[in-house]
């Protein structure tokens, strides 16, 4: 993940707030990091949703490629079985013909 690199310092008057303003009175954050800790919870659940897809298309290419190495041989074999019957019919066809 890319880490946000303040380009300038906070101004004087944030620096100079007593704490108790730059905290969440609830989970007592400072104000600061919980932007930055939120932005953060939002690229990891934007991330593992990317995962998860992932891990989904490699289940699904190697499916994808069980199918297609079967489609292969199956196409060898038919035209296997194809020049099979051809080379029949040439021969009846050239019998019929001396016939």
């Amino acid at each position: 993940m890319d880490r946000h690199v303040p380009m300038h310092a906070l101004p004087e008057e944030i620096q100079k707030m007593p704490p108790e303003e730059k905290v969440c009175k609830y989970c007592g954050v400072s104000y600061l990091l919980l932007h930055e800790f939120k932005a953060m919870e939002e690229k990891v659940r934007t991330m593992e949703k990317e995962m998860i897809f992932y891990q989904g298309s490699m289940e699904r290419e190697k499916r994808l490629q069980e199918k297609l190495q079967l489609l292969t041989q199956d196409f060898q074999q038919y035209r296997i079985d194809s020049e099979s019957k051809i080379e029949r019919l040439e021969r009846a066809n050239a019998f019929l013909l001396l016939a």
